[in-house]
């Protein structure tokens, strides 16, 4: 699913005459208010759902594929996702 179905089926599920700029004004609205909780909070849990949370991956030791030679892999940011018994249960 992409976000153009995500705000379609958004449209579908508000059902009383919602225009489809509201529903994905109302998914834009969800997403950045995660976006804003793992920046502030480093965490968003949504019971039934999941918990994002952020994490960094340490800098290792890795190898060019091409070249076969050592390279130091820096360390990063992302962002994990744990699911909520509610939604392992529904897939």
């Amino acid at each position: 699913m992409n976000k153009a179905a995500l705000v379609a089926e958004v449209q579908k599920l508000l059902d009383n005459g919602t225009t489809k700029a509201a529903a994905e004004r109302a998914t834009d609205a969800v997403l950045t208010a995660v976006r804003n909780g793992l920046r502030r909070d480093k965490e968003v849990a949504l019971v039934g759902f999941g918990t994002f949370a952020t994490t960094v991956i340490p800098a290792r030791q890795g190898f060019n594929p091409h070249t076969q030679r050592p390279m130091k892999i820096r360390a990063v940011k992302t962002v994990r996702f744990k699911p909520g018994a509610d939604l392992r249960a529904s897939a």
